[in-house]
């Protein structure tokens, strides 16, 4: 995996580099948007849980393809379960530099009681977070990558009991990064899981996602046998996990570990760095200043080993 997304990666840099024109940049995307197939509609997720129905003004990229772009484009390491689909505006594609893409996962925890619905001071929760995240800076910057903070939510936690549907936002600050990161949730809950929905972008697009997002909280429905409703005692697990937990995000890191680092074509670089944005910051300024291609590439390669060391 780190040799494809290396070879991206150095791609993209000397097709930067060299090529002035505008036009021939948005030729190389188009040629790589054109590899995919979006759907309409309503399509059975492929481990039989349930369907989604694609809303008006949205796309379905298949699983398959889905990790294709999670692992080869986005460059994250590959793994079960990765996707069962993406669900995004349909004028965007997974490679626009603007907007947002919505990854379909779901992990078997069991019945989450919803019980303590009522009871959670997400304020309180919020520095309990905080606090956390502080704490795994050590480690994190220890092992070469910059600092996260959580600044606050970007949309603070509600759940609808009625609908079973539990979604909030946080607001990521990774090290000196100019323009903070967007972390929107949503848990849809099931009889044996949760359907997790979560999708990255920068604050400068909550107000577009906030416009979309009660389009987005209706596209799941589970099958018969995996509804909530569809609980038995005497025979299923009840999770270890409250509403409260799944907020707080001790669970569910397997599933959400890319979303938190990347965000679309331009991330290539943050998909390498855990974060940074030195390469993309290079290519904004490739106008003002000469670009040295083997300089990146030298920081290219070490940043990559790093991260899969």
């Amino acid at each position: 995996m780190k040799k494809t997304v290396l070879s991206i990666l150095l791609g993209l840099i000397s097709f930067y580099g060299y090529s002035q024109s505008p036009e021939d940049v948005q030729k190389q995307i188009d040629s790589i948007e054109s590899t995919f197939t979006y759907q309409k509609g309503t399509i059975e997720l492929r481990n039989g849980i349930g369907k989604i129905t694609v809303p008006k003004g949205f796309k379905y990229l298949d699983a398959t393809q889905s990790e294709r772009v999670i692992v080869d484009i986005w460059g994250n390491p590959k793994g079960p379960d990765l996707s069962l689909g993406m669900i995004l505006p349909e004028n965007q594609g997974v490679l626009s530099d603007k907007g947002y893409v919505f990854n379909i996962q779901y992990d078997e925890i069991g019945y989450v009681e919803d019980d303590d619905a009522d009871d959670v001071d997400y304020d309180e929760l919020l520095e309990q977070m905080q606090e956390e995240t502080e704490e795994a800076n050590k480690e994190r910057t220890q092992q070469g990558y910059e600092a996260v903070s959580m600044v606050g939510w970007a949309t603070k936690p509600f759940y609808d009991k009625d609908r079973k549907i539990l979604f909030w936002a946080k607001e990521l600050k990774f090290g000196s990064q100019e323009v903070n990161t967007l972390n929107y949730n949503v848990r849809v809950l099931g009889r044996k899981g949760v359907i997790v929905l979560n999708a990255i972008a920068t604050i400068n697009d909550l107000p577009e996602v906030k416009k979309d997002i009660h389009k987005v909280l209706n596209i799941v429905q589970f099958n018969d046998g995996y509804k909530y409703s569809d609980f038995d005692s005497s025979v299923d697990e009840v999770a270890t996990w409250t509403i409260g937990s799944l907020v707080a995000g001790k669970i569910l890191a397997k599933v959400g570990f890319f979303a938190i680092l990347l965000k679309f074509w331009k991330v290539l670089a943050i998909a390498i760095v855990g974060g940074g944005s030195f390469i993309w910051n290079k290519f904004k300024k490739k106008k003002e200043e000469e670009i040295q291609p083997e300089v990146i590439s030298e920081e290219v390669e070490k940043k990559s080993d790093e991260v899969q060391s």
